[in-house]
């Protein structure tokens, strides 16, 4: 079975972050969603409220097929700031795990920590100077290049989000779940 994290925090985006651990679910991946503060409580930038699984704190020697990160604003900002989270980055990156990210979080957390140099990539409109080292590319909603999948912000979760679960399951899996969804 494929296992996802998903770091989260306060102020992540609600459709990105919910979206994202809802498809990999029905998708039968193993998703722990785990939170970036010292709390499972975690408050979404539009008002949601989210328990966390777990904390991030409890999985610094854990391997998962892929970390996905939400972007959403100040959310995308707490994961950047996260050593916890840059080690796993860091640890999965080096194995070439799945780093996916979406809206803000290409930039602020791929970008920052330099996960996207020689790469291509998206994110949220505004955001694009801090795909450090990367090619920005300005019209596809999602962007994959090697083990980094970026995309654009809330209306692209769906596809987004999808198209991890291709990545990990298999594209027969993601047009199951697709089709279930009414996609």
């Amino acid at each position: 079975m494929s296992k996802v994290l998903v770091p989260v925090a306060n102020g992540n985006e609600d459709i990105e972050t919910i979206t994202m651990i809802d498809v990999l679910r029905r998708g039968g991946v193993e998703v722990t969603v785990a939170s970036v503060h010292e709390t499972t409580n975690v408050t979404l930038a539009n008002g949601c409220q989210l328990t966390a699984d777990t904390l991030l704190s409890e999985h610094t020697e854990k391997m998962f097929d892929a970390i996905a990160l939400p972007g959403g604003m100040p959310g995308a900002e707490h994961l950047r700031d996260s050593d916890v989270l840059v080690d796993l980055l860091e640890k999965h990156d080096i194995q070439d795990a799945l780093l996916a990210a979406i809206c803000a979080s290409p930039a602020l957390v791929l970008g920052t920590h330099g996960f996207v140099v020689d790469k291509q990539a998206t994110c949220y409109p505004g955001f694009e100077s801090g795909l450090t080292g990367a090619e920005y590319v300005a019209d596809e909603p999602v962007v994959m290049d090697g083990n980094i999948l970026t995309a654009k912000g809330p209306a692209v979760s769906m596809v987004f989000a999808l198209t991890l679960l291709a990545n990990l399951k298999g594209y027969e899996e993601a047009q199951k779940v697709a089709e279930g969804l009414l996609c």
